[in-house]
This record gives C-alpha cells, structure tokens and sequence, in this order.
C-alpha cells in the first residue's frame, strides 16, 4: 500500500508511487524546512519524516500543488513538534500567510526549483568579483576581513561589495518574479 497513491488529477485508474512522489516533492519540502529556520540536516531529518508520515497513512493526490501544500504542512507540525520537546518553540499563528509567501516565492512548481534557476540566472549576471565574495561568505563562510585580503580591498569595501551585490540579486529576482 506504500508503493502506490490515487491520484485523481489524472484519472482514478492511475496511481502515484511512492518514489514518484519523493522524487517530485522531495527539494520543495527540504527548501520550505530551509526557509522557516531549519539548518541543513535538521531539515534533511524532518523532509525524510515528513514522507515516512504521509506514507504511513492513507494519502490521496489530487494535484500536484494541493499534494506540494499537503506535505509542506506536515512538515511544519513535524518541526513544531521536535521545537516543543525542545522547549524551543518559535512558531506563526498564521500558517497560510507562511504558505503563501513560500508559493509565491517558490514559483509555480511549489519546490522552489523556479527560484533556484532565477537565483543561478540573477547570480551569473553579478561581476565575478561579487560572485568570488557571496561564495567566499556564504559557501566557506568566510570572515569579512578574509574576503577583503583574497579581494585585495578593505573589509569595508568587501562589505559594500557584498551589501551591493545582495541588492542586485534581490531586487533581480523581484523583476524576474514581477514577469
């Protein structure tokens, strides 16, 4: 019963297994976790969950972003469970404004793989200085003052080059958005 899901989008003699599921909802669900706070393997903990929950128990596709929305909030009460044993709850009361804002953001797929490709487009149009400093801060998680002697620049011109370059992505995606 694992292996095979109605999916009713399509007709109700075709069903969705398990590792189509996964393999379509999977990095949606890894990137929602990402973007309300969870570092990277607390949210690769909680994606894996998320689908042995909705696995256990019997589960009726009937769209893709109705199934996206589904999972995204299983994930959430995963999260805010594991927050409350923790003793650690910091949560929204207003789970559709969080939902809506993930959607909007993660393009109409609902995985964010849309953002994705946006976000590597609006990165490659950065000089390549910019780029050598976000990934230097954001992938090696460089020190300001490393940036800047790899850079050749003070560390206040590596913060204004970075300052500078994280604009040109933000308001790059809100065009590409905007479309």
């Amino acid at each position: 019963m694992l292996d095979e899901l109605t999916d009713s989008s399509d007709s109700p003699d075709v069903a969705l297994d398990a590792e189509t599921l996964i393999a379509e909802h999977q990095a949606g669900v890894w990137r929602y976790l990402r973007a309300i706070g969870c570092d990277p393997s607390l949210a690769d903990d909680l994606t894996q969950e998320t689908f042995v929950a909705v696995l256990k128990r019997p589960f009726q596709h009937f769209s893709h972003s109705s199934t996206a929305s589904y999972l995204r909030r299983v994930a959430f009460h995963l999260l805010v469970t594991l927050r409350r044993r923790q003793e650690r709850v910091t949560v929204t009361d207003d789970m559709e404004t969080l939902d809506r804002d993930w959607a909007r953001w993660a393009g109409s797929d609902a995985s964010g793989n849309e953002l994705m490709d946006a976000l590597a487009d609006c990165f490659s149009r950065l000089t390549e200085r910019a780029q050598k400093s976000l990934r230097m801060r954001f992938s090696d998680n460089a020190t300001r003052e490393k940036i800047a002697h790899t850079l050749g620049i003070t560390e206040h011109g590596a913060k204004n080059l970075m300052q500078r370059a994280k604009l040109q992505l933000r308001q790059c995606l809100e065009e590409k958005r905007a479309r």
